[in-house]
């Protein structure tokens, strides 16, 4: 191979090892997202399922609110 072929070569696989890095960090940080929103959907499932435990405080349809 010639100089210039391999200057290209190694030129290319700098790139391309930039860019895998890159992706690398930007695939750890969503990770971070999703874990802290599978936290947040727990602890609000959490919290629904203890107001539905204990009745919400929630009238039911049919009956009229107090004030009529």
């Amino acid at each position: 191979m010639t100089d210039k072929r391999i200057t290209e070569l190694e030129t290319k696989l700098a790139y391309q090892e930039h860019t895998i890095q890159a992706l690398n960090d930007e695939i750890y940080r969503q990770q971070q997202q999703i874990d802290k929103v599978e936290i947040m959907c727990k602890h609000l499932m959490d919290r629904l399922q203890n107001l539905s435990d204990t009745g919400g405080g929630e009238q039911p349809a049919n009956e009229r609110p107090p004030h009529y």
